[in-house]
């Protein structure tokens, strides 16, 4: 079976982020109107800036013009993941603990699949979140193979 579009970026992208001391966040390869994008979205603790950005996307270009890999236009876009950055892997979730956080469920805990609070704890691969339930705070054990999706979420006090 061949490699799709994305997998083979990430094999291409890794060593130039970790050259650049980058972690690679995310890669998705969507149609959006008549046009494909490929997104490479990296950070690090302190926070991407523009001039990497604009390295890792050189570096990658040449790398996929070599290979070839995508039979049609695109846009590459090499950016930072933003302030509601996707949650992937256990380190994601561990390394965000005291962060609030949106997590979406395969199948449902207490009647519901989606649930926004503070991420208390990671371990055992499962997450302790606190929610609200209308005035009163609760924590919910979310075993970490129940998640769809996951991100940090931005909070307006």
């Amino acid at each position: 079976m061949s490699k799709n579009v994305t997998e083979i970026t990430e094999e291409l992208v890794i060593p130039i982020a970790e050259e650049m001391n980058l972690e690679l966040v995310d890669i998705e390869f969507k149609k959006e109107g008549k046009n494909w994008f490929l997104r490479v979205f990296l950070d690090k603790p302190e926070g991407i800036d523009i001039e990497e950005c604009g390295q890792v996307s050189e570096m990658l270009s040449e790398k996929l013009d070599e290979i070839d890999p995508i039979d049609m236009p695109y846009f590459l876009e090499v950016s930072s993941p933003g302030a509601e950055r996707p949650l992937k892997t256990k380190e994601d979730f561990m390394r965000h603990t005291g962060k609030h956080i949106y997590v979406k469920l395969y199948e449902p805990i207490e009647n519901e699949k989606e649930f926004e609070g503070t991420l208390v704890q990671f371990e055992n691969d499962t997450a302790m979140i606190e929610i609200r339930v209308k005035s009163r705070k609760k924590q919910l054990e979310v075993p970490f193979d129940k998640i769809a999706k996951a991100n940090l979420a931005v909070t307006f006090n």
